[in-house]
């Protein structure tokens, strides 16, 4: 096929989820950029067009998920229920997209299969797999954090006579479970959403448990007609609180600490948080994550909660069997998740004791015996942060991959740029708050940092940003210094840590600091002229005499 070569191009951005068609926003509309979206669906939607599982929806309240840039787009929506499901996610990312006719400046269908940095023409060279080139001066990655699916290799899947599917790549006509002996593995935030659908229509579900996890009801309900009302009044409050809270969610964090409690009043305090569901369980006290002893008083509280549902005390001390603080795993939120184990079609099993050893022709074998099963359902989360970027191919200077620059783990500096990728953004990448957070706040705000600094660099006649290496280091060091700052690296199974795929450097991604103080540090280096960022003035090379368009070092 003849290559096509889009020359015209500032930026090229990667994805059309939340990410990809604010930052289109911000470029197209704000800036006046020539931009071009590619996407490898044919829609938007980014992680809610490819996670249709049963049971699927936002661990966010719907008045904190969404975009809050403009109150009119807030006012113009109407969510239906206290967490929205997938398909009320997608309808309303299709929303944003015709408000701002985003679909003129998005090409569907469209995977990027490499992305190759030219230093001589400060140019990035994109192609896709149907043979096109697009070349642009910024390329923005904003291909998610939870995008890269993540199937394990166990013997024998290919040979299994049955039906398997990935819950990050369900069909869109889904799944008939109606009278097949299906089976899950998987016990993350994915499969405590699915099993209770899943098991009101199998004939059974045998769940594959490799490691209880903790999990609060999500007490879901639909949205009164006074709660909308209260949404569109108080829109720009919202957006504030969403922004001034170190989760980024519409609620803030107790003061109070669980340790200094009596144990009565924490009792309540904790039925209160149980009853009222959500993540606002982990708001119910202020040291939950930087102090063992007050997360061992929630630990308790939700194993006892376990054991007081679950009616079989073999399978509920399976259940609560938790090895790892309360919220240093993603922490999970369900609608009768531990109430269908008692059902009569449902099953435990305990993979830790009895491992997976094969996928047979008609089931799994574990080192126990043999489980019958007409569907496998993996819910075994994805190749988290990194996985989508290293998946685009991406090359820097001097032909050096990201995939090399990351081999021992993804240094970078603030989670939006590596040394040796000039004028690579990176939308939440690792290094950011991202999935500790409310992703839509941590996207805005990058987009809107990568925006600014865009519009900088083309006021002072700059062309060219890199971060430095003195910089990475710097960033990578207050990062694990944020992490362990808290018990989140207790959790050595974490997808935080890349532990759920064999072979990943084990090394914590996110920012743990909160998206305040990130908030806060990403200002502040802006205002020091991109602190930590070499900037090169256009056609330096050519005008080397002109003290204004020599390299200069931020």
């Amino acid at each position: 096929m003849t290559d096509k070569h889009y020359t015209d191009l500032d930026a090229v951005i990667v994805g059309a989820g939340f990410g990809g068609m604010y930052q289109l926003i911000c470029l197209r509309d704000r800036l006046g950029l020539s931009v071009k979206v590619l996407e490898a669906a044919d829609g938007v939607g980014g992680t809610w067009y490819w996670n249709r599982y049963p049971g699927a929806r936002c661990d966010s309240e719907s008045h904190a998920y969404w975009l809050t840039f403009d109150a009119d787009l807030m006012k113009g929506w109407e969510w239906t229920e206290r967490y929205p499901e997938q398909p009320e996610i997608l309808r309303y990312l299709n929303y944003v997209a015709d408000r701002y006719d985003l679909r003129r400046n998005i090409q569907f269908n469209t995977r990027v299969t490499a992305a190759t940095y030219d230093e001589a023409a400060n140019r990035w060279h994109v192609r896709t797999a149907a043979g096109e080139t697009f070349t642009a001066q910024y390329l923005i990655t904003a291909v998610g954090c939870l995008s890269t699916a993540n199937v394990p290799k166990i013997p024998g899947l290919d040979r299994f006579k049955g039906a398997w599917y990935h819950t990050g790549q369900w069909p869109h006509e889904g799944v008939d479970f109606t009278g097949k002996r299906v089976g899950m593995i998987g016990t993350g935030s994915t499969g405590i959403q699915a099993a209770p659908v899943i098991a009101q229509t199998a004939a059974h579900l045998t769940v594959f448990q490799r490691t209880a996890n903790y999990s609060v009801p999500a007490r879901n309900v639909p949205l009164t007609d006074e709660f909308k009302q209260w949404i569109k009044d108080n829109a720009d409050q919202i957006r504030f609180l969403t922004r001034d809270t170190p989760n980024g969610q519409a609620f803030r964090v107790s003061p109070q600490k669980a340790v200094d409690t009596p144990a009565a009043e924490r009792e309540a305090i904790y039925e209160a948080a149980w009853e009222r569901g959500g993540l606002q369980f982990r708001a119910a006290f202020q040291d939950l994550l930087s102090s063992k002893e007050a997360n061992d008083t929630a630990a308790d509280f939700i194993r006892r909660k376990v054991r007081q549902i679950v009616k079989n005390p073999d399978t509920a001390a399976l259940l609560s069997d938790f090895d790892h603080p309360y919220a240093a795993k993603r922490p999970p939120i369900d609608t009768d998740y531990f109430e269908t184990f008692n059902r009569p079609n449902v099953t435990l099993v305990d993979v830790k004791a009895a491992p997976i050893e094969a996928i047979t022709p008609d089931g799994i074998r574990t080192a126990n015996g043999e489980y019958k099963l007409d569907i496998i359902v993996f819910a075994t989360g994805f190749d988290a942060m990194t996985g989508p970027l290293l998946g685009l191919n991406i090359q820097g200077r001097d032909g050096v991959s990201l995939r090399d620059a990351w081999k021992d783990g993804p240094i970078n500096y603030l989670g939006l740029q590596v040394t040796g990728f000039p004028n690579l953004f990176t939308i939440t990448g690792p290094g950011s708050p991202s999935v500790l957070t409310n992703m839509p706040v941590a996207i805005e705000q990058h987009a809107d940092w990568i925006s600014d600094c865009i519009t900088y660099m083309r006021a002072k006649g700059l062309d060219r940003i890199e971060a430095t290496p003195e910089a990475m280091t710097r960033w990578v060091a207050q990062v694990n210094e944020a992490g362990n700052a808290t018990l989140l690296p207790m959790a050595k199974h974490s997808w935080y840590l890349g532990a759920n795929i064999p072979g990943k450097p084990r090394v914590f991604m996110p920012y743990a600091g909160g998206m305040t103080r990130y908030r806060q540090i990403c200002e502040a280096i802006a205002a020091n002229g991109y602190e930590g960022f070499a900037l090169t003035a256009a056609d330096a090379a050519a005008d080397a005499a002109a003290d204004t368009r020599q390299p200069t070092a931020a």
